[in-house]
């Protein structure tokens, strides 16, 4: 920071001496200055400053009065020195890094350095200090329509820049879901700007927002047509295409762990508060003090029906203060009729709930638990761990921190707890008299209770049914358990859906699964139900059990319904979680291809993507719990039905662990009920979960199971779709040779009528023999390519392979064709780069540095990092030919290190050629054999002879 006045420009105009403001109240004193600072340590002539002071309307004395603002400026700032008079106007002396316009422009020029430079974390800083500095529109409050019209549109543009530059950046970092109020918020106010809209439907496609990323293209696309009648670009209209399609290139980029600094989130996770809360004074102080004390674990032991959830979450709540980083919750269902919570899920609900995007948990529960402690770490959070039955579900949980602080509930006193995690037990036991006396006061009204009270047992749950069941009643009595008089009360109807109820695996249901699963409309007996206290809602349309009432129904279940029933009722539930997660994928990723389905009747009320989406969040965990629950009892055939069905939004979404179970539980139901095509489904399900888990071991083998299941089954377009996906895991695995007999395999499989997907093979096939140095085999594959489909990429793949052969003069007339078509940013950059090879093999090396430049501009922020890989050799190789090597030095590690990332293995061995190529240059020849090495040995891994032979002659 520079010493003297500081000049502030963006935003109202503010002059700051030795840290107190100096107050200029005359508009024209302001303008005066503003005019000056915008045009620092340079002569402004008179009568621009007269324009800027005055406009059309000058002061008879112009330069008189001009002379005695300037003086009384001078007198103002402290230091005559400061504005110079010259010749024929007036130069302002300042330091630039004292008016935070230069401030600005500096910030964001380190930014865009250090974007370059691939550092993106420093250029997140760099971007974010240039923001902080603006603090409205700027020269808000100087009267000069001159200078605004001169200053502020170019100033403005650039702050938009800024701010979209700091997008690219926060996306590339996987960022997405933090993004998503500001693009908001900068799409709301910029509506015409095109790229801002662009980054929102790229930060809700990552966000597992599919639906909310198309409706705001279709948003764009209704505001341009209505404002200036024209469509989207075709930029815009490809990001559409591709999230229409679940295009892999939009995923999210793998960051690693330490390049991120997340500010990580506050979430309030707590379920609400009961506004009737009573009694408890001795244990709430005590578990409070407890809590903010030194005590890392605190347990609320005590029988089923006493109120511990609703003590833990009341004490929770009070104390939101003492935890300002944010409180997590979940139940763990450790007594519930079905599976508990799983532990995978769990812990990745709470990591997302931090802030971690999808696709940067890991599918492992270890790896999620240290990933969660790491979260924790410092933190000032605490966490609700409903209903649990062990030490070792609460273990995975723990936070690992004296900062954090956790209250657990259960019926056990979980004394592993005590003995190695220094756990202290509260029990929690039934109502005192004089606390059941309130509470019945409370829902009843003032009287004598002590009867009804003691025929409760003063067990709160009991209480509340019983409460619930005497309203309005003035006539009757409590005369046995209130539970059971309550169900008595209810008519058949009510009755028989209580019953059936329990049939529910997952944590709560809905009037319309209800409605299904017993044939009836539901929403008026669940209403009687509600009221009665036996089941309760806690969010509009979702109702759940108490655990203990489930446990009273389905024991009612098994002595009132007939096994037959009970299977109908649980098969029918099946039936409408299928028909709803068919009728979502119908909407979100209706390319999928979907096994057969069993499925009948009318589907949920889903009418819109959005709804959707919004309907498979809220039902994910029922989903997931009735896929195991029918996979291990069955019927087999829902388990691997919902399983398939259920894939592509877990895929959208990057929710690995329950992809992962499902998966597992699928195959296990399609082995079980011995189905072929379905078993043949979920093993290329687990074939793609490992390729995106990078687990390529696990994924090759699975694809062999489906490869070899459909072979047996005469299903030739599966086999080909799973060897083309095969040829995918061997080419990111780095075998090369295997990837292509997997291709040659698949275009055998598909019949000459798809020529789509034989063009496709058959470019895949190409690229394959380009990085295999089989230069002469590509040319063939491109140019049958593009006899089956003449569009860009065609003649771009066809375009490099001619210009490898060294036949140059085809190849630049298939690049520029490839030009002239037009195509995505990635494609153009691709046929852009070709050409820059070209020309710079021609000795045109300026011409070939414009172009490189032009194609790494398409695709450095954000796009497709495989041709930026290739870009960046490209222009790295021009560098050199320029004699720029420390340039190119710079872009060869920065391929290097993308290179790597993402698995591009023939490019990492080209930029560690072209490393030790420049290397040599700067006389590091040591460090030039090494790389080579690096790249000879790398080279033999992956079967990359023709660049492994290079490498060898370099070292």
């Amino acid at each position: 920071m520079a010493s003297g006045p500081q000049f502030r420009l963006l935003g109202p105009l503010e002059v700051r001496l030795d840290g107190a403001a100096v107050v200029l109240r005359a508009g024209k004193h302001r303008a005066l200055l503003a005019a000056l600072l915008l045009r620092p340590n340079r002569v402004v002539p008179v009568t621009e400053l007269v324009e800027h002071v005055w406009g059309d309307t000058p002061p008879a004395r112009t330069r008189g009065t001009l002379q005695t603002y300037v003086m009384r400026l001078r007198a103002a700032l402290g230091d005559p020195s400061l504005i110079q008079t010259a010749a024929d106007g007036y130069r302002m002396r300042v330091d630039p890094s004292a008016v935070d316009a230069h401030q600005f422009a500096e910030a964001a020029a380190r930014g865009r350095a250090a974007v370059s430079s691939a550092d993106l974390v420093t250029a997140r800083k760099a971007f974010a200090e240039a923001l902080e500095l603006w603090r409205g529109p700027v020269l808000s409050d100087v009267p000069s329509e001159t200078l605004y019209a001169e200053h502020a549109p170019r100033l403005t543009e650039l702050l938009m820049t800024v701010h979209e530059q700091r997008v690219d950046v926060e996306l590339a970092l996987g960022n997405h879901a933090d993004l998503l109020p500001e693009l908001f918020g900068l799409t709301r106010d910029h509506p015409l700007r095109e790229r801002f809209w662009a980054q929102l439907m790229l930060a809700l496609y990552r966000s597992s927002r599919q639906a909310e990323a198309l409706e705001a293209f279709r948003q764009l696309d209704r505001t341009l047509d209505e404002q200036l009648g024209i469509d989207p670009s075709a930029e815009l209209r490809s990001l559409h295409q591709a999230i229409l399609v679940g295009s892999p290139e939009l995923a999210a980029p793998v960051v690693k762990p330490a390049a991120v600094v997340r500010e990580p989130a506050a979430p309030m996770r707590l379920p609400d508060d009961i506004a009737d809360f009573t009694g408890r004074s001795a244990h709430v102080e005590r578990i409070s003090g407890l809590v903010t004390g030194s005590v890392p674990i605190v347990t609320l032991a005590g029988p089923p029906g006493v109120g511990k959830t609703t003590l833990a979450v009341h004490v929770a709540h009070l104390l939101r203060d003492r935890f300002p980083d944010g409180q997590l919750y979940v139940d763990l269902r450790g007594y519930a009729l079905g599976a508990p919570a799983d532990g995978v899920d769990v812990l990745s609900r709470f990591l997302r709930a931090l802030g971690v995007p999808p696709d940067e948990i890991p599918p492992d529960a270890d790896e999620q638990s240290t990933m969660l402690r790491s979260l924790l770490s410092g933190r000032r959070m605490l966490l609700v761990l409903d209903n649990a039955s062990a030490p070792d579900q609460v273990r995975p949980l723990l936070p690992g921190t004296a900062s954090c602080r956790v209250l657990v509930t259960s019926r056990d006193d979980l004394r592993g707890l005590i003995a190695l995690n220094g756990a202290r037990t509260v029990p929690v036991d039934v109502f005192s008299p004089a606390e059941s006396e309130s509470l019945l006061s409370t829902l009843l009204g003032p009287g004598y209770h002590g009867e009804l009270a003691q025929r409760c047992g003063h067990l709160p749950l009991a209480l509340r049914v019983a409460a619930a069941y005497l309203a309005g009643r003035d006539d009757v009595t409590i005369s046995g358990s209130p539970i059971e008089l309550a169900y008595a009360a209810l008519p058949p109807a009510p009755q028989r859906l209580f019953r059936l109820l329990s049939v529910v695996p997952g944590p709560d249901f809905t009037a319309e699964a209800a409605s299904a699963l017993a044939d009836v409309d539901a929403d008026g007996l669940l209403a009687v139900l509600a009221i009665a206290r036996l089941v309760v809602s806690p969010a509009p349309g979702r109702y759940r059990f108490h655990d203990e009432l489930v446990r009273y129904a389905a024991a009612l279940r098994e002595e009132s319904d007939t096994p037959a029933e009970q299977q109908v009722a649980w098969t029918a539930l099946l039936n409408h979680y299928l028909r709803g997660v068919e009728r979502c994928a119908e909407l979100l990723y209706p390319g999928i291809v979907r096994l057969p389905s069993s499925s009948t009747g009318p589907a949920p009320r889903i009418s819109t993507a959005a709804e959707a989406l919004t309907w498979l969040d809220a039902e994910r965990p029922n989903l997931i719990a009735a896929i195991r629950h029918a996979a291990e009892h069955g019927p087999a055939t829902m388990a691997w039905q919902l399983a398939d069905a259920l894939r592509g939004y877990l895929w959208m979404g990057q929710h690995v662990g329950e992809w992962l179970a499902t998966a597992h539980h699928g195959l296990q139901a399609a082995q079980a009920s011995a189905h072929r095509p379905a078993e043949a489904a979920m093993h290329a399900n687990l074939g793609t979960l490992y390729l995106r888990l990078g687990e390529y071991a696990r994924s090759v083998e699975h694809h062999d199971h489906a490869v070899e299941l459909y072979r047996e089954l005469g299903d030739r377009d599966a086999e080909a779709g799973v060897l083309n996906n095969l040829s995918l895991v061997h080419r990111r695995s780095g075998d090369l040779v295997a990837a292509r007999d997997a291709l040659l395999r698949c275009l055998e499989m598909l019949r000459p009528s798809s020529a789509d997907s034989v063009s496709t093979g058959l470019y895949n096939l190409g690229q394959l023999a380009v990085e295999l140095g089989e230069v002469d085999g590509a040319v063939d594959h491109f140019s049958q390519a593009l006899a089956l489909a003449p569009n860009a990429d065609s003649h771009t793949y066809l375009g490099m392979a001619l210009r490898l052969q060294g036949r140059l003069d085809e190849a630049r007339a298939h690049l520029e064709r490839a030009l002239e078509i037009g195509n995505v940013p990635a494609g153009e950059a691709e046929a852009l780069e070709n050409l820059a090879a070209l020309e710079l093999a021609s000795g045109n090396t300026l011409e070939a540095l414009s172009l490189a430049s032009r194609a790494l501009s398409l695709v450095a922020d954000g796009g497709d990092q495989q041709v930026a890989t290739s870009v960046r050799l490209t222009l790295g190789e021009t560098r050199r030919a320029l004699s720029d090597l420390d340039s190119a030095a710079g872009l060869f590690e920065q391929a290097l290190t993308t290179a790597r990332r993402i698995g591009y293995a023939s490019g990492e061995v080209r930029a560690l050629i072209d490393l030790a190529v420049v290397l040599r240059d700067l006389d590091r020849d040591a460090d030039a054999r090494s790389t080579a090495d690096q790249a000879a040995r790398r080279g033999a891994e992956l079967g990359l002879r023709a660049l492994e032979n290079r490498a060898r002659e370099l070292a």
